[in-house]
């Protein structure tokens, strides 16, 4: 039996150790031959069986464990955004009041501890952000503890559970610590901070995560839900997307979106077809031309017979491919939160450890110093630096590419960006400016330039072709008046034709001319060999007596192209070219580019293949595009850049965006991928160094030396330090000149 490759939302996870906690219990199901789930778009990539798989009850097991995975067909797209973003608004609802009651324990905790009831009153705040707004992180420690595993939930419930029943503890019971010539101390605003400050975290983390689905919602919305078909009768109804059926004559009216793929059975039209080819010009469809979903038809109409509906049709495989691409990745995250797998389980053991010797060799003191040395340690080794290390880093890498007119999309494609061995260009928009435009015109000899000019525009302006905006925007710019035209026509597959001043004159290709053995001068037939070698459209101009004319048409390369590649190639990184255009004008444009490997006539699946074939033999592999045809190898490469003047879809797919649309900005964006990382890796390090030094101290290493005991609120401003230095360091960055 074939396996299908589907993704599946997944609810309840926080951190990327839930993601690997579901994928695991996932791989062990029967029928699931292969399981990815990732945690920044929280969704699971399955490669199932289906006379094996039972997807209820792998439903009911992934909710045993605490998560959930929405496997039901009948839950459509928008049933999962509602969720999301009920989920997301609840988030907020509790950040906000989780910072509301925040403030005024941090007040009171630094100026007001000497009121009447302080305690209380510092108890009645912190009590609902401990509970209900922070209830998330112990609810996910408590799911990792059953699994027996930590990660960053851990922390955070251990450092402030421990923190807050302890001040509870101390507010009702102080004689413990006085009796013994101590005072009893409170943390109710060091655990009501952390849960907010880590809230606020998530918040934006959850922003962020919302927004990669936008592609996708982009894609479904290029498919019309409505169309025109013809009954029975002969006659046009309007009918949904989801009552079209496989051999249905649906009609498609000028500025129409094609609804299914099929084949036109009457009718003609150009249709814009750069969603799938990425090339400018639209289409000429007449009987038994292809016509794909999410194409635009332009100013004629025609009828086809739909072939492939739902699922089948070519737009929404590349939507499943962008969605398969988008499900295998995972996030930097995951390194944190690998080291906190680590990381809490010897703090736990250094606290347990610390009162064991307290409890043996401290005296009569030894229960009250083994506490507070417990107390210490775990407020010391509070996950502030560890988890501010990398969003610092992130945040300042990503304002340090705004400035720079690079748009960063999340922590992924900064953490990637640099080991990038093969950068991959599309042609159309990314090479070149992706707007065909007139370069040069020849004339015939005796030719009225003036007058011949005006025509060619009045002419053109009537065209329906592609390519006639290119040349009436050409002579609008040169200020052209209008001539009278009468008698206008389109000549179908080969120019148009009108007469002005009783003269007829044509315009099309050199096949309209040979066809009514129109002569062509000697000197126009080698300026258009010229042209043509560069790989340009020419267009002539004619009355019956010979040519008159004859115009270049080309998408002309940036003037960045060149040397951003050159840099790229000096970087040690190497270039290739992808297009959907014929072999000769990928060869034209790679060569004016400073590209030796390239590829012509590419569907945007070929792309993808491609990408993969290269990551197969161990390549890291950055993609960059601008059209929708670009979506899905810019989902499957390993780092995904869209230009600014690039479509919507390419932008939301791509993780990182050049508002300029020039090229020379990539090097910039691969070294502030190189100082972010490095900066990265510098936090961890000094977050780590600051433990390894705190902790020791923290748990009485020196009481035995000189009597030193760390006061609990100095390890309080200990740990704030150790942030700030982790700040301050990822700050840096914004002073990094990007070449």
């Amino acid at each position: 039996m074939k396996t299908i490759k589907k993704t599946f939302p997944v609810t309840g996870m926080t951190c990327a150790s839930c993601a690997r906690t579901v994928e695991n219990v996932l791989k062990g199901q029967k029928g699931i031959k292969s399981a990815a789930v990732n945690y920044a778009n929280a969704q699971a990539l399955l490669d199932y069986d289906p006379a094996e798989a039972n997807l209820p009850h792998i439903q009911q097991v992934i909710e045993g464990i605490g998560y959930g995975i929405i496997a039901d067909e009948h839950v459509t797209a928008e049933d999962i955004e509602t969720i999301n973003k009920k989920a997301y608004r609840r988030l907020v609802i509790s950040t906000t009041l989780s910072l509301l009651f925040s403030a005024p324990l941090v007040v009171i905790a630094m100026a007001g501890m000497h009121l009447p009831y302080a305690n209380y009153i510092m108890w009645a705040l912190a009590t609902p952000v401990i509970v209900l707004f922070g209830g998330r992180f112990f609810v996910g420690a408590w799911k990792q503890l059953s699994h027996f595993s930590a990660n960053m939930d851990t922390l955070v419930a251990l450092s402030t559970g421990i923190a807050y029943i302890f001040s509870v503890y101390n507010t009702l019971y102080p004689q413990y610590f006085t009796s013994r010539g101590l005072e009893a101390p409170v943390y109710f605003e060091a655990s009501a901070v952390v849960i907010s400050f880590i809230l606020l975290g998530k918040l934006l983390e959850d922003k962020a995560r919302t927004n990669t689905s936008s592609a996708i919602k982009k894609l479904m919305g290029l498919q019309p839900k409505s169309m025109f078909r013809v009954n029975a009768a002969g006659e046009e109804e309007i009918v949904m997307l989801h009552e079209v059926q496989a051999g249905d004559i649906i009609v498609v009216k000028p500025g129409d979106r094609v609804a299914v793929d099929g084949v036109v059975v009457n009718g003609h039209s150009y249709v814009d077809e750069s969603m799938i080819s990425g090339e400018p010009l639209a289409v000429e469809k007449r009987e038994g031309a292809k016509v794909f979903a999410g194409t635009i038809n332009q100013k004629g109409s025609f009828q086809f017979r739909a072939e492939k509906v739902g699922a089948d049709t070519l737009l929404a495989q590349i939507i499943k491919k962008v969605q398969e691409a988008q499900g295998s990745k995972a996030t930097i995250q995951q390194l944190a939160d690998k080291i906190a797998g680590i990381f809490v389980p010897v703090i736990i053991l250094i606290s347990a450890i610390t009162y064991g010797l307290w409890v043996a060799y401290g005296g009569e003191d030894g229960v009250a110093h083994g506490l507070l040395s417990v107390i210490t340690v775990l407020i010391i080794a509070c996950p502030c630096a560890l988890g501010l290390a990398t969003p610092t880093a992130i945040i300042t890498g990503v304002g340090k590419g705004a400035e720079n007119g690079i748009l960063v999309k999340d922590a992924e494609s900064l953490e990637t960006l640099h080991k990038v061995t093969d950068i991959i260009f599309d042609k159309t928009g990314t090479l070149t400016e992706g707007t065909p435009e007139v370069i040069d015109i020849a004339w015939a000899a005796d030719v009225n330039k003036d007058t011949l000019s005006s025509v060619i525009y009045s002419m053109e302006l009537l065209s329906e072709h592609p390519l006639a905006t290119a040349v009436t925007s050409f002579f609008k710019e040169l200020g052209m008046a209008r001539a009278e035209i009468n008698s206008f026509s389109s000549i179908t597959g080969s120019g148009i034709t009108a007469i002005n001043n009783g003269t007829i004159y044509f315009i099309g290709s050199r096949k309209l001319l040979d066809s009514m053995n129109i002569p062509v001068p000697t000197t126009l037939i080698d300026q258009a060999a010229q042209w043509s070698e560069r790989s340009n459209i020419v267009i002539w101009i004619a009355n019956p007596f010979g040519a008159l004319a004859a115009i270049a048409i080309s998408d002309k390369i940036k003037l960045s192209s060149y040397t951003a590649v050159q840099h790229l190639q000096i970087m040690g990184i190497k270039t290739h070219m992808l297009t959907g255009d014929s072999e000769r004008t990928a060869y034209t444009i790679a060569a004016d580019a400073g590209i030796t490997s390239y590829k012509a006539e590419l569907s945007p699946n070929d792309k993808s293949e491609f990408i993969k074939s290269l990551q197969s033999g161990g390549h890291i592999v950055a993609m960059v595009g601008d059209g929708i045809n670009d979506s899905q190898a810019l989902a499957q490469a390993d780092a995904s850049i869209a230009m600014g003047k690039g479509t919507d879809i390419a932008m939301d797919v791509a993780k990182i965006t050049l508002m300029s649309s020039d090229l020379r900005q990539i090097p910039k964006a691969i070294q502030l991928s190189a100082a972010t990382v490095a900066t990265i890796k510098q936090n961890l390090f000094w977050a780590f160094f600051y433990n390894v030094i705190a902790i020791p101290i923290a748990a009485g290493a020196l009481y035995p030396v000189n009597g030193f005991m760390l006061n609990p609120m100095i390890a309080g401003a200990a740990m704030a330090m150790s942030s700030v230095s982790v700040v301050t360091n990822s700050l840096r960055l914004k002073w990094k000149h990007l070449d």
